[in-house]
């Protein structure tokens, strides 16, 4: 059990997680003697409340991660094994073009935070499920398999990133690129 924060820690939590958030929208590094002083409090601040850059950036990673992987709990439920996998990979692409903290914290080789694990291993199970599911049902071509979810997903991120223009149209970009791919991967009766 942790204990909560006093006021004035809870304020501060949320001020750096705030202006780390911005900075990570505007394609900034974080580092955190940057954030202290864009926050306005101590170093020493900043540092007892995140260890390492890495440990923040999953911090503002999580509530992308988090719904995430509520979603992917959700489609473990859809019955459609085919919608279930689609609609789970169109809402992973569009968090992935929308959320700058998404793809480092995805693609990092370790991990800060316990919570980021714990949220990364539901994704990767869900994703593996549904598309075993898929599979099995028929729906998708039998050489797919689990370990070319993520790729795929980072290459459609990728050129919708590159290619889809304005910042709010990329998501669209995302989507019909990614519709596009799973047709090619589609099995149809």
């Amino acid at each position: 059990m942790t204990t909560p924060l006093r006021k004035d820690a809870a304020r501060n939590w949320d001020r750096i997680v705030t202006v780390a958030r911005a900075l990570v929208d505007e394609g900034v590094p974080l580092q955190l003697n940057d954030v202290a002083r864009r926050t306005g409090v101590g170093v020493g601040t900043v540092y007892r409340h995140f260890a390492t850059p890495e440990a923040l950036l999953e911090t503002v990673a999580t509530p992308c991660l988090e719904a995430l992987a509520a979603h992917g709990e959700r489609a473990l439920a859809e019955a459609d094994a085919w919608r279930a996998l689609e609609g789970f990979l169109m809402r992973t692409v569009e968090a992935q073009v929308s959320d700058a903290s998404l793809a480092p914290v995805a693609a990092a080789p370790a991990d800060a935070l316990p919570r980021t694990t714990e949220l990364k291993k539901a994704l990767w199970s869900a994703g593996d499920t549904l598309l075993r599911r898929a599979r099995e049902a028929g729906a998708v071509r039998p050489g797919l398999a689990a370990d070319d979810l993520v790729p795929l997903m980072c290459g459609v991120a990728y050129a919708a990133q590159v290619h889809g223009g304005a910042t709010a149209d990329r998501a669209a970009t995302a989507r019909r690129y990614l519709a596009t791919l799973l047709e090619g991967l589609r099995v149809t009766p």
